[in-house]
């Protein structure tokens, strides 16, 4: 396949830069692989599509505070700092993002928060915007996460043109975040409720929970015609026994199982065993999946919509068919569906 297979026309009207009301009712677009049939429905008539057995398999990773604003030592220029992940807990080492990039050189220091709550020194340079920095801070490692949250803003996307605010930081996380890691949340789960997880429960749907640390890396723009050319950034992924077991039992008794999201697709589809069931993991992926290719846990699945040319939407379309999934983008399009992080759902089944 090429990526400009994979281009589609949005108006930017249509980009979400808040979210719905209610987490449970947004809209949702169902996607029938078998007869071709597209249905509009409201996030919470998920419940009907779901029976007593069948499994969701749900990415718990917490997004952090990763946006951090500091100034330069001498000048006292703003600069942005993007925290991409931690290195190094005992030296305080982290990869990060910086813009504008330029100004920062090795042995630069950055100064954060009003009193200098926290400082840092460059010590390499990684790619053209990243580099590795040391916070220079003595306290424990529980008063260091402590500045970070009182410092950081909730890493909204940059297409969401607005400062992230007290609302963000709940709703740009799922209500079954546990293991912080995460610099962009794991959108498809931001749609459930604790009253529609509950009504869930009720019904017999069982919960498996993984986690996949999502990385810039997932929203890395696709720069080459072939994809097979394409790499993406690797991400740490956890997979615990207690979780295997649960999907195994539904794949062996031929329950339905959802991966809620591409992240859970992925972390799912990095640890399959040679006779395709799920293996307990804990491990990095650098997994890309468009078409064709041959799932082997999920039978249906719950997403966003995507941008144009994104390694989403190629997953996407790898798993309910590249025609069918282009068409209901089309769709969603003419029937003013909310895209991205904070936009609306669609369920393949």
């Amino acid at each position: 396949m090429k990526l400009s297979q994979f281009k589609f026309n949005l108006p930017d009207s249509l980009v979400a830069s808040n979210p719905s009301e209610q987490r449970d009712e947004a809209r949702l677009m169902v996607l029938h692989k078998d007869t071709g049939k597209i249905e509009h429905k409201i996030f919470k008539d998920i419940l009907g599509y779901f029976d007593d057995k069948d499994v969701m398999i749900l990415n718990n990773t917490k997004v952090f505070p990763a946006r951090l604003y500091g100034n330069k030592e001498k000048t006292g220029a703003t600069i942005e700092v993007f925290l991409l992940r931690e290195l190094n807990k005992e030296l305080r080492l982290w990869d990060v993002l910086v813009d504008p990039a330029r100004k920062i050189r090795v042995g630069n220091k950055l100064y954060f928060g009003d009193d200098d709550l926290l400082v840092a020194e460059v010590v390499d340079n990684t790619t053209s915007r990243g580099r590795t920095i040391r916070f220079l801070f003595d306290g424990t490692d529980e008063e260091f996460r402590k500045n970070i949250e009182i410092l950081g803003e909730t890493p909204l996307p940059k297409y969401i043109k607005r400062k992230a605010t007290a609302q963000d930081k709940e709703r740009y996380q799922t209500i079954f975040a546990k293991h912080e890691g995460a610099v962009a949340a794991p959108t498809a789960g931001l749609h459930f409720s604790r009253e529609l997880m509950k009504r869930l429960e009720l019904k017999g749907v069982d919960f498996a929970e993984v986690t996949l640390h999502v990385g810039l890396g997932t929203f890395r723009s696709v720069e080459v015609e072939d994809l097979t050319k394409h790499k993406m950034d690797s991400e740490q992924f956890i997979i615990e026994q207690k979780a295997a077991d649960i999907v195994n039992n539904a794949i062996e008794k031929k329950h339905r199982v959802c991966a809620v999201g591409t992240t859970s697709m992925r972390a799912i589809e990095s640890a399959v065993s040679s006779n395709r069931t799920l293996k307990a993991a804990n491990d990095w992926t650098s997994k890309f999946i468009f078409p064709p290719y041959d799932f082997s846990i999920a039978n249906s699945m719950i997403t966003n919509f995507h941008t144009p040319e994104s390694t989403l939407l190629m997953m996407v379309s790898a798993f309910g068919g590249y025609d069918y999934v282009m068409n209901a983008y089309e769709v969603a399009v003419k029937e003013k569906y909310r895209f991205y992080s904070y936009g609306d759902a669609m369920l393949i089944i």
